[in-house]
């Protein structure tokens, strides 16, 4: 091929993820300033992540006296977020800056797929916990009843099972097929064919939000109602279980806030350059919701603080601190 005429500005601007590989793709080179402040603020926002959902995993999992049928949730949902701070949130971070994609085709395909699981099920943990505290708070006195450990822990597995065998289906030719991922070399796209593309959107955006919101709502209803009618002492554990929903509500309504965002924009967005940026900017805001939650439990949760205090000073580790009432402290 001839060069005549091409300055070196030309050579200078024309970069290739791989530059010694003809199908290489393309890349934009960015000021290295922007690269660090990117860099460091993904790696301080992941290990933050990382370190608050591991606080909640061990508070709950540690004393006994948080094991209650709610925390069971929360527990289902903060194992959730410690897998977005420690896989999701770097690589998506990483594809904010860095339109190349350095980790071959398989890691491309098993990313999608670990991506989409766990976005899947936090939205399927927010379904579990909208119901049930709707019959915590529309039917306090058969809420035991209704609600019992085991059904709580089966919820949980069915969800993580389905969002599992959903996303490998709408998947697997990509699992099975890594190469169609990109149309070159440094790429790591995500297509689907068209009937999966109508099926998906009623799937993980219509239908949880039709039972999503009316469900707190109607909570919202119900809580102010009582809130109104109930102040003696005797029903402090009818407060207690509208401080519980008006908690989780805001969890709820927080996830809400950066999923249907992400979602929408993957739906309407073309396939050039600026557009997998917003895709990228999007999907960051989801991973984003991981650190929230614990910070929400934190501001709402008198048993988080203390129990996160119990174990930074690490008393958990003296004998018979599983049975300490950490309500007390």
């Amino acid at each position: 091929m001839s060069n005549w005429g091409r300055t070196n500005t030309d050579y200078q601007s024309i970069q290739y993820c791989f530059p010694n590989n003809n199908l290489s793709c393309s890349r934009s080179i960015r000021p290295e300033v922007e690269y660090i402040i990117v860099y460091i603020f993904v790696a301080v926002t992941s290990v933050f992540t990382v370190f608050l959902n591991l606080l909640v995993i061990i508070s709950i999992s540690h004393f006994k006296q948080l094991h209650t049928l709610t925390n069971v949730l929360i527990l289902s949902l903060a194992v959730a977020d410690l897998i977005a701070g420690l896989i999701l949130m770097p690589v998506q971070g990483m594809k904010l800056i860095e339109p190349c994609w350095y980790f071959g085709e398989i890691f491309c395909s098993i990313f999608s797929l670990i991506l989409y699981v766990v976005v899947t099920a936090a939205l399927g943990n927010m379904i579990i916990i909208s119901v049930d505290r709707y019959i915590a708070v529309n039917d306090p006195l058969r809420y035991p009843m209704k609600v019992t450990k085991s059904r709580a822990i089966v919820s949980i597995v069915v969800n993580w099972l389905f969002s599992f065998i959903y996303n490998f289906y709408m998947l697997y030719e990509i699992i099975l097929n890594p190469e169609r991922n990109h149309t070159c070399i440094g790429e790591c796209i995500i297509s689907i064919n068209v009937e999966n593309a109508i099926l998906d959107p009623f799937v993980c955006l219509v239908a949880p939000c039709c039972i999503i919101i009316p469900l707190n709502v109607k909570i919202c209803f119900v809580a102010n109602y009582q809130a109104k009618h109930f102040n003696s002492v005797k029903d402090k554990k009818i407060k207690s279980e509208q401080k519980a929903a008006r908690t989780l509500g805001i969890v709820v309504l927080v996830y809400l806030l950066c999923w249907m965002p992400f979602y929408l924009t993957s739906l309407s967005v073309g396939h050039n350059e600026n557009d997998y940026l917003i895709i990228n900017v999007m999907g960051w805001i989801v991973s984003m919701n991981s650190c929230m939650n614990p910070l929400i439990y934190a501001m709402f949760y008198r048993w988080f603080r203390l129990s996160a205090k119990y174990i930074l000073t690490l008393k958990i580790f003296e004998p018979s601190s599983a049975n300490v009432n950490i309500m007390q402290m």
